[in-house]
């Protein structure tokens, strides 16, 4: 009977610890990042986004992913050996308007590495609204370095874990000015078609 009793403690203590593995399983799921796709004339690319590390920063670039913000904007800035932007200008690279600007999370230990997505801003440290780029290599002058206008950095809050090679074909497209715009818009437009979240 003692025999027994120890047996059907110990499948017990199996049994819990078991079930404790799982929770944890399941918790770490939940915990996992959101994903977005980039859907664009060029062809689609993945992001993973870092949720815990720039929560903000994450939770603005959703709220114009949800909207349906980016459908039809383009990158209109593309510089080969630097980066692709875009999140702000339509394929007649008419402004469209960003909500209110967010703080800048640039503090939070990412670095702008290649194929990182950030959030681009004016001179003004917290200006960010919807326009993001995404590095074509490391560009670690760009990371934060102190809360000053010349240290802050950009904030970034994914990376491209998918398609690069789409994001690397935006940079073989001839670029040149167009009305005030410098000379990095490209001649073809490349368009977002759409951004949609796969993964939350």
């Amino acid at each position: 009977m003692r025999h027994k009793l120890i047996f059907l403690l110990a499948a017990v203590l199996i049994f819990g610890c078991g079930t404790g593995k799982e929770a944890d399983k399941t918790e770490e799921v939940n915990m996992k990042n959101t994903k977005v796709l980039f859907s664009t004339n060029l062809g689609d690319f993945e992001v993973e986004l870092f949720d815990k590390e720039a929560p903000e920063t994450v939770k603005n670039f959703l709220s114009y992913v949800e909207s349906g913000f980016y459908e039809g904007t383009v990158f209109h800035r593309v510089i080969p050996g630097f980066m692709a932007q875009g999140g702000g200008y339509t394929e007649d690279l008419e402004d469209k308007d960003g909500g209110e600007p967010i703080r800048n999370e640039a503090s939070n230990g990412l670095k702008n590495e290649r194929g990182t997505i950030a959030m681009a801003r004016t001179n003004n440290p917290h200006s960010a609204t919807s326009q993001f780029f995404i590095n074509y290599v490391d560009n670690y002058f760009l990371d934060y370095v102190s809360e000053t206008p010349q240290g802050w950095g950009y904030a970034v809050f994914g990376k491209v874990t998918k398609g690069m090679e789409v994001v690397d074909e935006m940079a073989k497209i001839p670029t040149g000015s167009s009305g005030y715009f410098g000379s990095d818009v490209p001649q073809n437009p490349i368009v977002i078609e759409s951004v949609k979240i796969i993964k939350k």
